[in-house]
């Protein structure tokens, strides 16, 4: 097993993880994903992949939530994991990978946004540290159906 940053030839192998995500309706808003933008939006990310004997079984992914200089430090995640992997730590990995590189590069706040559905992401960042800090009802529309979403927070240990 090894985490290591994103490249191009792991393209495939990315969107076609994040596809189950999209079909199994709780890990995204999208229902429809033009593989061409959601890559150029890839690429201006930090992106971390997690193999296992050569294959990506997951990745996380983290974006700036504003261009504003104050939020230079203030990152939102995205962590999906295939399904037949799901369960064996890799999604716990890679949340640790991240948080530790945001400690490492003066990234004070990871955020995410989670359907409260979603049992399992919820747990794993929760045990990483992270604190729902606020709920978003119905803030955006899953096809025809208005969805809520948890705020969940996580601080740097190294901030003042």
């Amino acid at each position: 097993m090894i985490i290591r940053k994103m490249n191009a030839d792991d393209r495939r192998q990315l969107f076609n993880i994040y596809l189950q995500g999209v079909e199994e309706g709780n890990a995204t808003f999208e229902t429809e994903i033009d593989e061409l933008k959601w890559w150029h939006q890839m690429k201006k990310a930090d992106v971390f992949v997690i193999e296992e004997q050569t294959v990506v079984v997951g990745w996380v992914k983290m974006t700036f939530v504003s261009e504003r200089p104050v939020y230079k430090g203030v990152r939102e995640l995205s962590l999906y994991v295939d399904r037949a992997e799901r369960g064996k730590g890799y999604g716990s990995l890679l949340l640790q990978h991240m948080i530790q590189f945001a400690e490492n590069n003066g990234i004070w706040t990871l955020q995410s946004h989670i359907f409260p559905e979603n049992i399992a992401s919820l747990t794993m960042q929760q045990q990483a540290g992270f604190t729902i800090v606020g709920k978003r009802e119905k803030i955006a529309k899953h096809g025809a159906r208005w969805r809520d979403t948890l705020l969940l927070e996580r601080r740097s240990q190294k901030i003042d």
